[in-house]
């Protein structure tokens, strides 16, 4: 019996649809990632970027557990000497919620090159309207 290795088959993606509205951060984000690198398919294969497209709507109303609209840093830095920069999760949520989703997800995924090409499939938006509905996606309760 032979092993299976999947091949790279863009057309053969899906789309799916999460509404992240009252919905918990990390929950959701385990999803996100499982579904990008196509771990809910039986052909699944670790190194092959088989997974589906997903589509997260109402990022602005997502939650988080406890004390971290307080607590949670997220950090940048610009390139120059004391150019790091700290930002609270609640002032995050405020100004831009789609990076939250993103940010999550992307610490879930591979460290390698292969997740910076899972992480373009992703698509974050903060209220309810999006731009595919032409691609029909599939809307998964979370």
């Amino acid at each position: 019996m032979k092993t299976y290795m999947a091949k790279f088959e863009p057309e053969k993606r899906k789309w799916y649809l999460i509404d992240a509205k009252g919905k918990t951060l990390g929950r959701i984000a385990t999803q996100i990632a499982n579904i990008l690198r196509g771990k809910n398919k039986p052909t699944f294969t670790p190194h092959v970027d088989c997974g589906d497209f997903v589509v997260v709507v109402n990022a602005k109303y997502v939650k988080l557990t406890g004390r971290k609209l307080e607590q949670k840093k997220y950090y940048r830095h610009s390139g120059y000497i004391g150019g790091l920069k700290e930002t609270t999760a609640a002032d995050m949520l405020d100004k831009y919620p789609e990076r939250v989703i993103v940010h999550a997800v992307k610490g879930m995924l591979p460290k390698n090159r292969l997740s910076n090409r899972l992480i373009t499939k992703l698509k974050v938006y903060p209220e309810a309207n999006h731009h595919h509905e032409a691609q029909k996606p599939i809307t998964i309760e979370v």
